[in-house]
């Protein structure tokens, strides 16, 4: 039975972060990556920026990648966060069950 309050958790976690992040974290990531791309396509293509196609996938891409990567850290985050919470209750649990056991021993 060790760890694996601790997996479950995680697992827990891991939800929780997915959920957090469809709340809280699509919009800004997209918006963030939006401005990155258009400081990147700016300074490679010159300002204003033209509708052209490599500069639209410039865009497009740095948007993908700040959801991806807002997505990584609230999924991570929140997964390590259950893990640790269940890494703990795993301690004392386990310290509970050696002081019951030592107890028994002793009578």
């Amino acid at each position: 039975m060790k760890k694996e309050i601790a997996k479950k958790t995680a697992y827990i976690g891991a939800g929780a972060g997915l959920v957090m992040f469809a709340l809280f974290g699509l919009l800004p990531g997209s918006f963030l990556g939006g401005i990155v791309g258009l400081n990147i396509a700016g300074k490679l293509f010159g300002l204003p920026l033209d509708p052209s196609l490599i500069a639209r996938l410039t865009v497009v891409i740095s948007m993908l990648m700040g959801v991806m990567i807002a997505g990584v850290v609230f999924v991570a985050g929140f997964s390590i966060l259950g893990w640790l919470i269940g890494y703990v209750i795993d301690r004392l649990t386990e310290r509970r069950a050696m002081g019951a056991y030592k107890a028994a021993e002793v009578k």
